[in-house]
Formats: C-alpha cells, structure tokens, sequence
C-alpha cells in the first residue's frame, strides 16, 4: 500500500507563542511543520529543506514578509506561501498576490481554515509539477519524434 504524502509547511511568525501552539495544532491534523521566527531565518531554512507550504506573517522584525515573499519566490517559485497576518491592508495583499502569494488570511484565522488553504496549496503545487512533467515528457516525445523523422 502506498503511503500518501505527508506535507511539509514551514510557519514564519515573530510571535513565537502564537507559532508554537499553532504548530501543534497543525502537526495535531498531520501536517509536518516547521517553525522559524523571522524572515532571515525563513530564507536559510528553505535554502536547506523547502517545504510545499509557507505560513508567512507580514509584519516582523528584520524583514518584512513581503521582502521575505518576493525572496522565497526567486529562490524556490514552486514554494506555495499564505499570508497570515494581523496587520495586513488592502495593498499588502495585492502585492502579495501580484509576487505570486497563494491566499492572503487574517489573525485570528479559523484552524479548519487554514488546514483546507494549506492543502488547497499544495494540491495546486503537486498539479503544477504534474503539469510541467507531462509538458517535459511531451518535448521529449516531440525531439524523439524529429529525430526518427530525419532518420528515415
């Protein structure tokens, strides 16, 4: 039988309270989490270990979450980021939309909630590389076909 995939998020959030209950109530519905305090922190940690799902707030010290998203962006794109945020207007969560942000949700969000956003992440990240393997097979498929073409 196989084992289904467990997903691994990565909580970013200064208020370390805050973070650490929420990431027992996450691993509590069988989610792998990690937690980190700050954006710094977020950005080395995914460059070690990327996650499928980051829980990002926007406001921390050191970097704002929005620097931290555009960052996350460029070094792993297929990295799938919430905002969760006590503290976010109208146009952080444009921005965060605009830099490619899955969702964009307010503190206090209801567990239930964030659980559903998170697996709606990645199920979008898992059809995205599904995508990007099928359209890879298919240039193959095509260069093989050219190739046998010219042999004939």
């Amino acid at each position: 039988m196989k084992k289904k995939k467990e997903i691994k998020v990565l909580l970013v959030d200064d208020e370390v309270d805050f973070v650490d209950t929420l990431a027992q109530r996450l691993k509590m519905r069988e989610l792998l989490v990690d937690t980190v305090y700050n954006g710094e922190q977020a950005l080395s940690f995914i460059k070690k270990t990327e996650p499928d799902v980051i829980v990002l707030d926007l406001k921390m010290p050191g970097l704002h979450g929005i620097e931290v998203l555009r960052e996350i962006k460029t070094l792993s794109p297929q990295i799938q980021v919430i905002i969760l945020t006590g503290h976010g207007a109208e146009r952080d969560e444009e921005e965060a939309r605009r830099l490619g942000g899955f969702d964009f949700l307010r503190k206090p969000a209801d567990i239930d909630l964030l659980v559903a956003k998170i697996k709606e992440a990645f199920m979008e990240k898992v059809e995205r590389a599904m995508t990007a393997i099928a359209f890879a097979e298919e240039g193959a498929f095509d260069t093989a076909q050219k190739i046998i073409r010219k042999e004939e």
